[in-house]
């Protein structure tokens, strides 16, 4: 874990270089405060996944970039899943675990995370950037995901697509470790994505959420 930590530190540090952003500016754009994005950089914190991800979406960069050390692009169309960078029972504070299976593709414009989740454990998330959508079916437990003030109930095999550029949240009302994967979609020709092409399209659940079942 101190690994990863130090990776994300040098990461924020490179992204600030890159804009130019003193931590005042940082904490502006991300909602993260300016104590903690410095304790960040200095490897004193383990930032939630709450807080990465608004570190991501502040700088308009996909959440696994914070973990990966640059975008991923196939080759010849087949690539192998990457090794998880925790073990799944491994949380933040908040009881959440979410990393890369495929990180980012700037060519397809998403990333596949594996997310855990403790039982009893709600992770709160703001508003990812404009036009992200993240698609989440359940493996193993149930997860509860609140979209527009509604809470969703989700067994294993069940799934749902929803805009995450608005608040959501998740729950697990289980007894035992709920475990999920998340597909993240970023939009075409919006919000300064790395690799994304322009083409004008955007997410397509960004209206509403859509309910799946796998059984």
């Amino acid at each position: 874990m101190q690994e990863i930590s130090q990776h994300i530190a040098e990461r924020l540090r490179a992204l600030r270089r890159v804009e130019a952003w003193s931590l005042d500016r940082t904490a502006r754009e991300t909602g993260v405060s300016k104590a903690m994005l410095g304790q960040i950089e200095r490897g004193e914190s383990s930032p939630t996944v709450a807080t990465l991800w608004k570190i991501a979406s502040g700088f308009r960069v996909p959440f696994s970039s914070l973990f990966e050390p640059e975008a991923v692009v196939p080759d010849a169309g087949l690539a192998g899943a990457a090794p998880q960078a925790a073990p799944a029972s491994e949380g933040d504070a908040a009881g959440m675990a979410a990393v890369p299976l495929f990180p980012f593709d700037p060519v397809l414009g998403f990333e596949l995370l594996v997310g855990t989740l403790a039982a009893g454990a709600v992770s709160e998330s703001a508003p990812h950037a404009p036009g992200v959508v993240e698609h989440l079916v359940v493996v193993e437990g149930e997860l509860e995901v609140r979209v527009d003030g509604v809470w969703r109930r989700l067994a294993a095999g069940e799934g749902l697509r929803f805009a995450a550029d608005r608040p959501h949240a998740y729950r697990n009302p289980g007894e035992g470790p709920a475990r999920f994967h998340d597909v993240i979609h970023y939009p075409r020709g919006a919000g300064g994505f790395p690799g994304v092409a322009a083409d004008g399209e955007s997410g397509e659940a960004s209206a509403g959420s859509t309910s799946a079942s796998g059984r």
